[in-house]
């Protein structure tokens, strides 16, 4: 059997080698596809035994190059990186089969181009999970938007090169601009980018000027979707829905707000910040995001949209927990990047369900799909009370979690906004459900031959995954106390 530290090494090397067979067998469809859900399987199984290396302490760091002294390309591993990288690469394979179902069934041009940039982003996001230090984070969160626009771009239509461009121009500019400043910064003051337990800045800036380095942070990570720089995720919806869920559960998100929640703890050191204060004006901006953000939500009627500032807001949940700059917080924060990715990805790929189905997009055009296309609606059901944090689903555990650190550093405003927040997500996401089971079918053209009462649901290949998703959000609620326990190890 493969060691724990080979293991390790392969992670960086499969999906590598995995895009590059993808690329040799595009002219072979089912060869093609073959290659691609075999590579995801590998790999989460390699990712399973670097994870039980890691508990028996049989991995060690792996320096790939030093650019200069002190600056390696570097990887390690740290609890919270292990879960990122296990989520990532488990919901590549659900993801795998549901774009086989989805691109076969619309007849998209150009999959194996599709194939091979999902292959790559999957690769950067899991060098970005094990990243030992901002360097390296910082390389591989680019590779990451790089690989991630043809992506966007998929349909080549006017509309999908403007989407893209925005994406692409506000990652860039936000990473180039903001990011790799507070990275030179940190490394001027530091002398390392290192990440440490404690964070490595304590002593070595002047607090009033931390409040501006956090920003620049905060800024930077462009893929967390702060406002107001959150644009792109609306925008970056004229891909096709599996590039949609990548870009809203498996990996890009999740990128950016895993860097929001290791730059905290590793970089600035929760106690540092609890410490200067210096995390305040985050927390209100975190708030202002998830609120104004559902606001929006509400008001769009394209359910892809609806979804997509559905994610602003629960992003700054995220960004909430850190910037509480409290242990619970960091813990609630890392758990919501889990339940969120389950919750919302089921969400995503339901939408998709309906448009291969019956090529709805508009929320008030699906009255009555819910009874010939139960299994969709369902699973969209469950993802949706997951999201709204209601048990016995696993979002239930994070918002608690969140709850509970806003009541410990007596934060009432913050316990106020997390409870409207969920009242809200009540609001945009309940009457997609009810629209599409208890309101009828309408009377001429389109869905009056639904009116037979048959099912008429997606491809298997495009149900079989929301269900599984869904399914999971109910394991999360279930098993959610040894992942808890797993994170506050990062704090240890």
């Amino acid at each position: 059997m493969i060691d724990a530290q080979t293991a390790f090494l392969a992670a960086f090397i499969i999906p590598a080698i995995g895009a590059v067979l993808i690329a040799l067998t595009g002219k072979s469809p089912n060869l093609r596809e073959t290659v691609t859900l075999i590579t995801a399987i590998i790999l989460f199984a390699d990712i399973l035994i670097v994870f039980h290396g890691y508990l028996a302490g049989d991995v060690s760091e792996i320096i790939v190059l030093e650019i200069i002294p002190s600056i390696p390309i570097a990887f390690e591993i740290e609890p919270l990186g292990m879960i990122f990288a296990t989520l990532a690469s488990g919901l590549w394979i659900l993801n795998s089969i549901y774009s086989i179902g989805y691109m076969r069934g619309n007849n998209e041009e150009n999959q194996t181009r599709f194939y091979v940039c999902f292959a790559i982003a999957i690769g950067s996001t899991v060098a970005i999970a094990f990243a030992a230090n901002m360097f390296t984070l910082f390389v591989f969160y680019e590779v990451l938007t790089l690989s991630t626009y043809p992506l966007v771009a998929h349909k080549e239509t006017e509309e999908a090169r403007r989407g893209a461009r925005v994406y692409f121009g506000i990652l860039i500019s936000t990473s180039i601009g903001f990011l790799l400043v507070a990275v030179v910064w940190t490394w001027i003051v530091s002398g390392t980018l290192d990440f440490e337990l404690r964070g490595i800045l304590s002593g070595k800036i002047d607090e009033p000027l931390l409040p501006l380095l956090l920003a620049l942070y905060m800024f930077g990570i462009g893929k967390a979707a702060l406002m107001p720089f959150h644009r792109w995720l609306p925008n970056a919806m004229v891909a096709p829905t599996p590039v949609s869920a990548l870009l809203h559960a498996v990996a890009v998100v999740k990128a950016g707000v895993f860097t929001v929640l290791k730059v905290t703890v590793y970089i600035f050191g929760v106690d540092f910040l609890s410490t200067t204060g210096a995390s305040q004006w985050l927390m209100w901006l975190a708030a202002f995001t998830i609120l104004a953000s559902s606001l929006i939500a509400m008001t769009k009627d394209n359910l892809k949209a609806r979804l997509a500032y559905s994610t602003i807001s629960q992003l700054s949940y995220i960004t909430l927990g850190a910037a509480l700059a409290t242990s619970m917080g960091i813990i609630g924060g890392a758990l919501h990047i889990v339940m969120h990715a389950f919750g919302k990805i089921t969400l995503f790929m339901c939408a998709g369900a309906i448009y291969v189905a019956h090529h709805k997009t508009e929320i008030s055009d699906m009255k009555g799909l819910g009874r010939v296309m139960p299994w969709t609606f369902g699973a969209f059901l469950v993802g949706a009370l997951s999201i709204i944090g209601l048990p016995p689903l696993g979002g239930a555990w994070s918002k608690f979690a969140l709850m509970i650190a806003a009541a410990d550093t007596g934060q009432l405003v913050m316990m106020g906004v997390l409870m409207v927040s969920s009242v809200l997500n009540v609001a945009y996401l309940l009457p997609i459900v009810f629209r599409g089971f208890f309101q009828p079918l309408p009377e001429g053209g389109g869905a009056t031959s639904l009116n037979d009462g048959k099912l008429h649901e997606a491809p298997l290949f495009c149900i079989i995954p929301p269900v599984l998703t869904a399914f999971g959000c109910l394991l999360l609620f279930i098993y959610a106390d040894p992942i808890r326990i797993f994170i506050a190890l990062m704090l240890e």
